[in-house]
């Protein structure tokens, strides 16, 4: 397997040679087709709005979709967007020449302040069709408003922020009340809160910003034509509404932190992006003399809410003392800038310019140019036209800005969408950590491009950096489908080698000890990926070879395990004279072919160990699988070694209470051979019925035989009801052995006196105990001392038998008694009888004319009858239709052939020539078997009432419907 690897790594440099004659013509490195990424549409898309005004345009403002256009000395129109049919036009009603110099529209739309230039400001609500005009404000021309977005309404404005052309700031407040057009100054207050000034005094404020940060903190952001001014403070929860004036009381004393830039256009302008699903800026935009400070707003910072701020000057084509930019708007990358003939997009990351829209002469010259905050839409205007920007899909080139300055991760953030460039952006990066020789993060980013898998491989092995080729190679092999299994398997038996390869260099050095282990450590993770389980199975064999080349019996241990290969495992304990642990392994996993096929090996080293492990196992285990490692094992051990097959054998039969008669006859032999005592309790404990014994009785008595067990023998020979070999092989143990076997055939007293006859026949012959033969007289009843007496040798005296004799002879007196008193007692009873049959012979019952049939109910006398001494009377015909189901078939045979007897003799004689005394003598002797055959008749029909007799109650089981007549009964019923 290493050599394929080898010969795998020299293809690389071959490959790489084939792939670089393949870019010569044209084919790209990657996946991807080379084509162009995105389809040219303008990121800034212009519409020209559909309308003539009817008087030049002297200014515009939207918000929240909310249009508010002046249109010459004293129009004022009103457009909702959501319903661009419905405009509503109202009329300044001012008679003097002032003119519209600004116009300041809130963020909700509900609020629009109306400067102008004779230094008075009206203001007018969205709900109302007046102009009023705010009293307070008069005699100060109004350069902005910082609109408080966080307690304002539709009817009220909260605290706001003036600035003024003499750079000072009042604060002042706007209240509409509903439902009245004549209530009091819609002006609250307004009051003087700070000025601002430059080098030279007071100067303009050009814009005002109000921003709310963390905890209660308020930044409010304010410029002039120069300068940049921050005011930082607290309001205290609650007091909202009393204003800004402490923020403002703060630097009373001394000027607030502020950016000062030396050009000037003669104004600034600063604009703000907002995302749509945030409520704050996220960024900034201040067009002044020296370009465009822009950065981030922080509003976690405790002094600044300005962050990564950088100045982008001007493209080279703006010269500010003959066209200088008149308004700027931010989007989320770009900022653009109007100019009187042209609108220019700036990329903010790289100060590039991305677009640039010229418009013709007979527009005029552009005005103003505002951003809808809330809708990103981009509103441009001249005195005659209106024009309209689209932002569409702002970020799609920002990857290639973000790749190309190196910050990769923002890169993949805008193209995680679009594979193709996503692909770019990774072999940038992976080319980048690879010169700047990050390899491990260069090989993460390759194994993600579609860049050629040789090319990459073969960079890193030139470049002798193996630990990086084998990150990019797991990488690779994680990335790769389920159907791709020649790549996977190729690139798991590469990292194998690698890994190998790579260890063992690493357990030669001490000091690479740590490495050593989490390198191991990752090897380990490798083999026992669940995605790589598949493929590591399916290529088992290899892995081994690898790891067998290698030496590292451990990693094989581990990824046999792994692979559940426990086979090889417990192999591998068992070569190593490891026999715990292999019984370890086997007690963990619990598979019973294992166990079967490994148990005569441990059994020879550790028994008792391997017994507690069969036991803990249970009924898991077939116990006759397991007899020939204990054969085995019993046959070269000693007696205290087989001790633990008898404790497996006995948990087997007691415990688990097998049946199989290997197992029984198994453990009879070891009892025959190391246990006699328990020999013979096993044997009582199994029984006496040979049909619910589990062990082979011949095979027992053999075993028994050969080892001079002679009492099992005799509870052998009990149990096969071979009496007497019983009595024989007891007699020369024990004679009462001999006695309790000799009573077993309890139903053959003829056999019990043959046993009996043996015993004494060894009493008197063998022992020569006279006293112990009569002693066996009494403990049998069937033999009598003549029985024994050939026994007893001629010169033995009758004094011996005085007693026995005596006892005989009154025994056989009784008899006789008893015999005498039972012929008087049978006497008695025959005359009884005869008596009873002459009394039944006289016996009579009445029958009344009104009597009916019990069965039929019909008049009893019509027909021949059956009275009987219960009371009933049947008909003869319906006692016979009653009775005949219920007998046993042979009585209804019997009957029939009665009834077929009867018949022929009640037939008359067909010949009529007969001597008459021929026909009496015929007459007379059919008379007679006709009587006869009546009787038996009446012997079988009317032996007893069928309605309290036995045939009664032998029917009560019986149903009263005859099932095959069920089912038309019931539907007779239906």
């Amino acid at each position: 397997m290493a050599s394929i690897l080898d010969e795998y790594e020299d293809s690389l440099h071959r490959s790489v040679s084939v792939q670089q004659s393949r870019a010569s013509v044209g084919i790209p490195h990657s996946g991807y087709v080379s084509a162009r990424l995105e389809k040219e549409t303008p990121i800034f898309n212009k519409q020209r709005i559909d309308f003539a005004p009817p008087e030049k345009i002297n200014g515009l403002v939207v918000s929240s979709n909310q249009l508010c256009m002046s249109l010459g000395k004293d129009t004022l129109l009103r457009i909702d967007l959501g319903k661009p049919d419905e405009p509503n036009q109202v009329e300044l009603g001012r008679k003097d020449e002032a003119k519209v110099y600004k116009m300041f529209l809130d963020h909700t739309g509900s609020h629009l302040l109306i400067a102008l230039n004779t230094s008075e400001c009206l203001y007018l609500n969205r709900s109302v069709q007046k102009v009023r005009a705010l009293s307070r404000w008069k005699g100060h021309l109004i350069e902005s408003v910082g609109w408080n977005k966080f307690l304002g309404s539709e009817t009220n404005t909260g605290p706001i922020l003036v600035g003024t052309s003499q750079g000072q700031i009042y604060e002042a407040e706007i209240s509409v009340s509903e439902g009245s057009l004549f209530s009091t100054n819609p002006d609250q207050y307004f009051r003087q809160v700070y000025t601002l000034e430059e080098e030279s005094g007071p100067a303009p404020v050009c814009c005002l910003e109000i921003e709310r940060g963390i905890e209660g903190k308020f930044f409010i952001i304010a410029t002039t034509r120069k300068r940049l001014f921050q005011f930082v403070g607290k309001v205290p929860e609650g007091t909202e509404q009393q204003g800004f004036s402490s923020i403002f009381a703060v630097h009373a004393d001394h000027l607030p932190s502020f950016r000062e830039f030396p050009a000037n256009l003669g104004f600034s302008e600063i604009a703000f992006y907002t995302p749509k699903l945030r409520s704050k800026p996220r960024s900034f935009a201040w067009m002044m003399g020296n370009g465009v400070l822009y950065g981030t707003l922080d509003y976690s910072r405790p002094d600044s809410i300005l962050s990564d701020e950088r100045v982008w000057v001007y493209p080279p084509d703006i010269d500010i003392t003959v066209n200088k930019p008149i308004s700027i708007v931010l989007t989320q990358f770009h900022f653009l800038l109007l100019l009187p003939d042209r609108v220019k997009a700036v990329c903010t990351l790289n100060g590039q310019v991305v677009f640039q829209d010229l418009f013709l002469e007979k527009f005029g010259l552009l005005t103003r140019m505002i951003k809808d905050p809330t809708v990103q839409q981009i509103w441009i205007h001249t005195e005659k036209v209106v024009f309209r920007y689209h932002v569409q899909r702002e970020s799609r080139d920002v990857w290639k800005m973000y790749m190309n300055m190196n910050k990769f991760d923002l890169a993949k953030e805008y193209c995680k969408d679009r594979p193709e460039c996503l692909d770019i952006v990774l072999a940038k990066e992976a080319e980048h950590c690879f010169q700047n020789k990050r390899y491990l993060e260069s090989a993460k980013c390759y194994a993600l491009t579609q860049n050629y898998f040789e090319e990459i491989a073969l960079k890193f092995i030139e470049a002798k950096q193996e630990e990086a080729l084998m990150e990019f190679l797991i990488k690779k092999l994680s990335n790769l489908k389920p159907s791709e299994k020649t790549q996977t398997t190729l690139l798991t038996t590469w990292l194998t080698e690698l890994y190998l390869n790579w260890l063992g260099i690493l357990q030669g050095d001490p000091s690479q000890r740590n490495l050593y282990l989490d390198t191991r450590e990752k090897f380990r993770t490798f083999l026992s990926s669940p995605k790589n389980k598949d493929c590591l199975f399916n290529n088992r064999a290899s892995i081994y070879e690898l790891l067998a080349s290698h030496g590292d019996t451990e990693h094989m241990v581990y990824f046999a395990v792994i692979m559940q290969d426990y086979e090889r495992v417990v192999a591998h304990h068992c070569q190593h004279d490891e026999y715990d642990e292999a019984l370890n392994v086997l007690s963990r996993h619990r598979d019973e072919k294992l166990f079967y096929k490994f148990s005569p090996v441990l059994i020879q080293h550790i028994p008792k160990k391997v017994v507690d492990a069969w036991i803990s196992m249970g009924s898991r285990l077939d116990a006759r699988n397991l007899i020939p490692a204990l054969v085995n094992y019993s046959q070269s051990a000693s007696t205290q070694q087989i001790n633990e097959a008898i404790r497996y054998m006995e948990f087997c039969v007691y415990q688990l209470e097998e049946t199989q008669q290997a197992i029984h006859n198994y453990l009879l032999s070891l009892y025959a051979l190391c246990r006699p005592d328990s020999l013979l309790s096993y044997l009582e404990q199994a029984g006496t019925n040979p049909n619910r014994i589990h062990y082979d009785l011949k095979y027992a008595l053999r075993l028994c035989a050969e080892h001079g067990h002679h009492r099992a023998c005799v509870h052998i020979y009990k149990v096969m009801e071979l009496y007497e070999e019983a009595v024989d092989l007891a007699l020369q143990v024990d004679v009462d052995l001999a006695k309790s076997c000799a009573d077993l055939p309890e139903d053959d007293e003829e056999l019990r006196k043959k046993l009996w006859l043996k015993i004494a026949r060894h009493v008197v012959q063998e022992e020569k105990d006279v006293k112990k033969a009569m002693a066996c007289l009494s403990s049998c009843a069937l033999l009598k001392i003549e029985d024994v007496l050939p026994f007893f040798p001629d010169f033995v005296t009758i004094d011996h038998f005085k007693e026995a004799i005596c006892n005989s002879l009154e025994d056989y007196n009784k008899h006789i008694e008893e015999l005498k008193r039972e012929m008087e007692e049978a006497t008695q009873s025959a005359k009884r009888i005869r008596e009873d049959i002459q009394e039944m012979r006289n016996k009579y019952g009445s029958v009344e004319p009104q009597e009916k049939c019990a069965a039929c109910d019909f008049p009893l006398l019509n027909r021949p009858f059956y009275l009987f001494l219960c009371g009933h009377m049947f008909h003869y015909d319906c006692l016979l239709q009653a009775v005949l189901p219920n007998l046993p078939a042979y009585k209804q045979a019997k009957l029939e052939d009665l009834q077929k007897k009867l018949a022929a003799t009640s037939q008359p004689s067909k010949s009529h020539h007969r001597p008459k005394d021929a026909d009496t003598i015929s007459l007379g002797k059919g008379q007679q078997s006709r009587e006869q055959i009546k009787a038996d008749i009446d012997d079988i029909v009317a032996a007893e009432c069928v309605y309290c007799g036995e045939l009664m109650i032998r029917s009560i089981d019986k149903p009263f419907i005859d099932p095959q007549k069920y089912e038309e009964e019931m539907q007779s019923w239906l």
